[in-house]
């Protein structure tokens, strides 16, 4: 059994997934840990829950790895676990996964997005930092946005709380943009947007895909704590 938490980083996962992967909604804490005690041989963790929510607890995803469990994580929670368990034999993939383990990236909000519910399909009403920098890079590198612009766009957006931050409030936020520069770099940014948690989370499904649900022997003990216990 392939268990695969996705979310707002791929509403339309049922396109990507094979047969024998199940698909479940961003997982909060306890959810992995259920998945490995219900015999999932191979784990997708791509969405998670996290501001009403406990989070996914890296203690869990290590009692996965203990028990032989392959685990991936992409994207958005899944790319930030990665990050943080890939030395003790979490895979992470993607794009979004390299930065936070190369400490390119290190702020936890910039995978973070306003959405709908799972019954709209988890429509995005915001855009999340790492998209925005993938957009602009992409932009940058067909000549259609100055580094400049890009730099005062960037500078604009990270400033921005998560649950507002669109191109309409980066741009118009920004006072080195002239009003008559503002349409055109609306327009530019919205055909070339660059949606990298999508692009890391099929990556990951094609992973798990791939996957014999084997990991390598854990390098580490799992130790028994007052907070935790295999019981």
């Amino acid at each position: 059994m392939k268990v695969i938490f996705v979310g707002p980083s791929l509403p339309d996962a049922r396109r990507f997934v094979a047969e024998d992967m199940i698909i479940r909604p961003p997982a909060t804490q306890g959810d992995v840990r259920l998945a490995v005690d219900e015999g999932a041989r191979a784990i997708g963790l791509i969405d998670g829950a996290f501001e009403y929510v406990a989070p996914v607890w890296h203690k869990e995803i290590l009692y996965g790895l203990s028990k032989g469990v392959a685990i991936f994580g992409a994207a958005s929670m899944g790319a930030l676990r990665a990050a943080e368990c890939h030395t003790f034999g979490m895979t992470g993939i993607g794009e979004i996964f390299k930065a936070y383990a190369a400490e390119t990236l290190v702020d936890d909000a910039d995978v973070a997005l306003l959405h709908g519910p799972e019954e709209l399909g988890y429509v995005a009403i915001t855009i999340p930092m790492v998209n925005v920098d993938a957009t602009l890079a992409r932009c940058c590198a067909d000549g259609l946005v100055s580094d400049r612009e890009a730099r005062w766009l960037k500078e604009i957006a990270r400033s921005l709380f998560f649950k507002v931050r669109s191109w309409n409030t980066i741009v118009r936020n920004c006072p080195q943009i002239s009003n008559t520069r503002t349409e055109e770099l609306l327009r530019i940014l919205n055909n070339n947007y660059v949606d990298q948690k999508k692009a890391d989370a099929i990556a990951l499904i094609e992973a798990l895909r791939r996957s014999d649900g084997r990991s390598p022997p854990p390098s580490f003990v799992l130790n028994q704590t007052s907070l935790w216990s295999d019981g």
